[in-house]
């Protein structure tokens, strides 16, 4: 079998409701996940595309959270509707889609917060 052309990573992680970092999956319903895996086999694209549950990503105030490799695209706040338009725009067309785009500087810091530059 090829490797997969892109292998995305859903954020299934479940919280308390009241958690300040929120919850990518608040219902438990692995909807998302589910949504981008009838997607792909509609669009034929399997066994080169996979759709994947992933446990927390660690980037919760941005979530739901969707993570595209190798490409390395991450993308924050995305809602059952963006899922067509992911894989036609994004695994298809290969374009970035700027409006669920999490920016490189905001990964990985807590709250979405800028780290200082100390360079």
């Amino acid at each position: 079998m090829s490797k997969f052309t892109h292998h995305l990573f859903v954020c299934c992680n479940q919280r308390d409701p009241t958690h300040p970092r929120g919850c990518c999956n608040q219902d438990g319903s692995d909807e998302l996940r589910n949504r981008f895996k009838a997607e792909i086999v509609r669009r034929g694209l399997k066994p080169l595309v996979r759709a994947n549950q992933a446990g927390c990503l660690d980037q919760c105030e941005f979530g739901p959270t969707v993570v595209i490799y190798p490409q390395e695209i991450w993308y924050g706040n995305v809602q059952l509707e963006d899922v067509p338009r992911i894989v036609e725009e994004t695994v298809i067309q290969g374009k970035i889609l700027d409006d669920l785009l999490i920016d490189e500087k905001l990964l990985n810091t807590k709250g979405g917060r800028q780290l200082p530059d100390n360079g």
